[in-house]
């Protein structure tokens, strides 16, 4: 239960989410084919937001986090117990049935955790990472009626986030927004549909510039899981070394207490030191299932 606990722990989940985004993507390895996905994520939905000031995204698509009907304290609080108790008992009851390897440096290994953890999110009813993106974005900035204003919250959840403008995104977008409020001579405002399409245009100029593709949106939410999901699993096998190790210190201790007490007239010392040169299992070879 301890394992499962860790992996559904929202603060475990948001120090890994603080750590990839301080990431600069340049490791070497087969997660550094998007250097700042989160970044580019955000690029994205800005650009398809900023369109939605009087069509916003379906309030369906945002289900899990609509605000439930006004009750009574006791009744409110009962309610978000259970609410949270339902999601974590389905949760927990498919990370019963998967198998979870803790291999980090396996490709398979990342893919099939990342798996496993989008069946949690669908099956729990819980965001993944850049559906939270989206929600936040959107809730943020609904009912902003300017372009400027709008650009300018971005880079309010940006620094919130601990994210710099690596990409140099923002700042070319705000520049393209200048640019075309000189040409317009006034505000643009969201439900400009003439000024927005140049804004629009302009943004896909920068998009191109920087290598984005809004096709390959797909492609760049699943790197984000990937690189999230590799990050999870490090978190997991740097848990169970310092609990393994935690472990054989007792073990240890436990048997030169018995030693003692029973007067064996063994060399203590070195009695002692064959258990600490025992070897740990490797955490490849531990099955979660077994924990929970």
């Amino acid at each position: 239960m301890a394992f499962a606990s860790r992996l559904l722990s929202k603060s475990k989940q948001k120090r890994v989410i603080a750590q990839l985004e301080q990431d600069t993507g340049n490791d070497g390895n087969m997660f550094t084919a998007i250097p700042k996905p989160l970044q580019i994520l955000m690029s994205l939905y800005a650009g398809r937001i900023i369109l939605q000031q009087e069509h916003a995204v379906p309030v369906r698509f945002f289900a899990k986090e609509a605000a439930p009907p006004a009750l009574k304290g006791d009744e409110m609080l009962k309610n978000i117990f259970l609410e949270v108790k339902k999601k974590f008992e389905t949760a927990i009851g498919i990370l019963r049935k998967e198998k979870i390897t803790i291999d980090p440096e396996d490709p398979a290994a990342v893919a099939q955790y990342a798996k496993v953890m989008k069946t949690v999110r669908e099956k729990a009813d819980l965001f993944s990472e850049s559906q939270r993106i989206q929600y936040t974005i959107q809730t943020r900035t609904q009912g902003i009626p300017d372009a400027r204003t709008y650009l300018l919250t971005l880079k309010e959840i940006r620094i919130k986030r601990g994210l710099t403008d690596e990409l140099g995104a923002e700042a070319m977008m705000m520049d393209a927004l200048e640019n075309i409020e000189k040409e317009l001579k006034k505000p643009l405002m969201r439900n400009d549909k003439k000024g927005m399409a140049l804004l629009m245009a302009e943004f896909d100029k920068i998009n191109k510039k920087l290598s984005i593709r809004k096709e390959d949106l797909p492609k760049y939410e699943e790197q984000l899981e990937l690189k999230i999901s590799k990050a999870q699993l490090e978190e997991l096998k740097k848990d169970a070394l310092e609990a393994m190790e935690t472990q054989k210190k007792r073990y240890v201790s436990g048997a030169s207490r018995l030693f003692t007490t029973n007067f064996l007239a063994i060399n203590l010392e070195g009695g002692m030191e064959e258990f600490k040169d025992e070897e740990m299992v490797d955490v490849k070879s531990l099955d979660i299932r077994n924990f929970i």
